[in-house]
């Protein structure tokens, strides 16, 4: 069913738990993960780091808890090919605070477009194309202007002035979820025209693809 943007709330991860190995990861329609005691619950928000550059910095929601082991939610790594086996392993590290981001009063994605090279054999008159990946995406949310000193307003402030690495969360009016991992950089000049209201930019520099939930 068609859906509209009203009632949808932002939130950026304020506090990150200290990363924890993992020992495993493997090729499946659902990532198992192993990482010793990792002490997470069904339904946590994860960032990943990994060998496989196309699951490296991702955030997933975690299911199927075990003492030693989860399932990332929505994360096929099923192909070798794109996941050679026994090279995923890397770091986890839970999202354990989230600051609600308000007064949004719009978002704007870019990238996540293929990158492609052209090419031309010098005894040929045509060229040819090939896929040389995806490239990254971010977004920028405009923010009422006098959103300033709100909780939201404050912690991307703040991560704008450290650059580490963050996931802002998207959830739809109908419970949909976007986890978009990606570092802040908030523009606080305003931005002025007749008929409009004041407004901001912080951009949402992303670090790999985003993840959605249906719910």
């Amino acid at each position: 069913m068609a859906s509209v943007p009203t009632g949808t709330t932002f939130y950026v991860a304020t506090t990150i738990a200290a990363a924890k190995n993992t020992t495993v990861v493997t090729n499946a329609s659902e990532a198992v993960v192993t990482s010793d005691d990792h002490g997470y619950s069904n339904g946590d928000i994860v960032l990943i780091t990994s060998g496989w550059g196309r699951l490296n910095k991702r955030a997933f929601r975690i299911k199927s808890v075990a003492t030693d082991t989860f399932t990332l939610e929505g994360c096929d790594t099923s192909s070798t090919t794109l996941f050679p086996a026994g090279t995923g392993i890397g770091t986890v590290s839970k999202i354990s605070a989230w600051t609600q981001i308000t007064q949004v009063v719009g978002i704007t994605p870019s990238g996540g477009d293929k990158k492609n090279v052209n090419y031309k054999y010098l005894e040929s008159d045509v060229e040819y194309t090939i896929n040389d990946g995806f490239s990254a995406m971010s977004a920028t949310l405009d923010l009422d202007a006098d959103s300033i000193g709100t909780a939201g307003y404050t912690a991307l402030k703040s991560l704008t002035d450290v650059q580490t690495d963050t996931v802002v969360k998207m959830v739809k009016r109908s419970g949909a979820i976007t986890l978009r991992p990606c570092t802040v950089a908030l523009n606080e000049d305003e931005s002025m025209a007749d008929g409009q209201i004041n407004k901001v930019k912080a951009s949402l520099d992303g670090n790999n693809r985003i993840t959605r939930y249906a719910s």
